[in-house]
């Protein structure tokens, strides 16, 4: 991992009043962007396969400049040219997963995050212990899949998007779908509704919803999945009758759907968050910015915890203008102008290299 004394030498060579904020297009890209110039930031795409021409159907979300690579070796040796632009990266999911996490850690360009929390959270057993530990209650996990008895999901690590994901009803079900050169987790399969909450941890916030390390926990919206095929299968009766005729669930994301939770449940789900943070500190030295609970509600009201990602994920997307709890913190703003909010102030205040790995 790129040392933390490199990313700081970087940034003493920054022009402050003149940073830029990039990323990669695809993801949530015209939300950050937009974000970023709501704010006042000038903005850089960063492309090497990708399609960027959809960028011009939407202005607003359209960054400044884009800038495109030959490979990721290209993208690689060719950091200078994003120092002189005074460039910091915002990451998202599609980030870290085209780059490949050994490359996201080894780059050097500033990032807002904790680069560490990557480790935990691609690995199903380190995540489990961290959220579990944290007192979170999650899907019982099965070590050993010749004792699966009722229907479990099995997840491949670093699974993305909903691809490699599978659900077996017992064991023979269990051999019929698994790759066994792929590590995986598996747990039960939790019934409820599931939901998406999109959290915002400001370790320099001194109002709203303080954790006892200090900060201010944010929610600032919450969503739904839509899922292809595994939500239409239901037509074609059961999913044992759709196997037969050669089709196979599929829980790749295609879309995300706005939702809120009934308010009784908020409590809760600022516990759970507030548990995470503080864990995550004192686990691997944090989790800042954006991050988001995968939970289900069960028809008890209990949350269960199946997943957590610690960046921006794309169901922030359907929130651009805003969402029913932003609106109630700061009207109109999205996930991506939150983070260009915090970056702001923290260079105001002098913060920005704590927030930088």
């Amino acid at each position: 991992m790129v040392p933390k004394e490199r990313i700081d030498k970087i940034l003493d060579g920054y022009d402050l009043n003149n940073i830029t904020i990039a990323t990669l297009c695809s993801h949530s890209s015209l939300q950050i962007f937009h974000g970023a110039r709501k704010m006042g930031f000038n903005t850089i795409g960063i492309t090497i396969s990708h399609d960027t021409k959809y960028y011009e159907a939407f202005p607003l979300g359209k960054p400044d400049e884009i800038i495109k690579y030959k490979d990721l070796d290209d993208m690689e040796a060719n950091v200078d040219k994003l120092h002189d632009k005074n460039v910091v990266i915002i990451p998202h999911g599609s980030f870290v997963e085209y780059v490949g996490p050994k490359r996201f850690e080894d780059y050097e360009v500033p990032v807002y995050c904790n680069r560490e929390v990557l480790r935990w959270e691609s690995n199903r057993d380190m995540e489990r212990q961290w959220l579990t530990s944290a007192g979170i209650m999650m899907p019982r996990a099965f070590t050993d899949a010749r004792e699966i008895n009722e229907p479990v999901m099995v997840k491949y690590h670093g699974a993305k998007g909903g691809r490699g994901y599978f659900i077996a009803k017992d064991y023979p079900d269990f051999k019929m779908s698994v790759d066994q050169s792929m590590p995986y987790s598996i747990q039960e399969y939790c019934l409820g509704t599931r939901y998406y909450l999109h959290f915002f941890y400001s370790p320099f916030k001194n109002t709203g919803y303080k954790l006892k390390r200090g900060g201010s926990l944010e929610l600032l919206s919450i969503d739904r999945r839509d899922e292809s095929n595994i939500d239409e299968m239901y037509k074609l009766g059961s999913i044992e009758d759709a196997k037969r005729h050669g089709l196979y669930p599929s829980f790749v994301v295609t879309g995300n759907t706005p939702a809120v939770l009934r308010e009784s449940l908020l409590p809760k789900a600022f516990t759970i968050a507030e548990n995470a943070v503080e864990r995550s500190y004192e686990l691997f030295n944090g989790m800042w910015g954006p991050f988001c609970l995968e939970t289900v509600v069960t028809d008890k009201l209990e949350f269960k915890v199946f997943e957590i990602s610690t960046r921006i994920v794309a169901g922030t997307n359907p929130f651009i203008s805003g969402s029913p709890y932003a609106d109630l913190i700061y009207p109109g703003l999205s996930t991506g102008g939150r983070i260009a909010m915090e970056i702001k102030e923290s260079i105001k205040n002098g913060h920005l290299k704590d927030l930088m790995t």
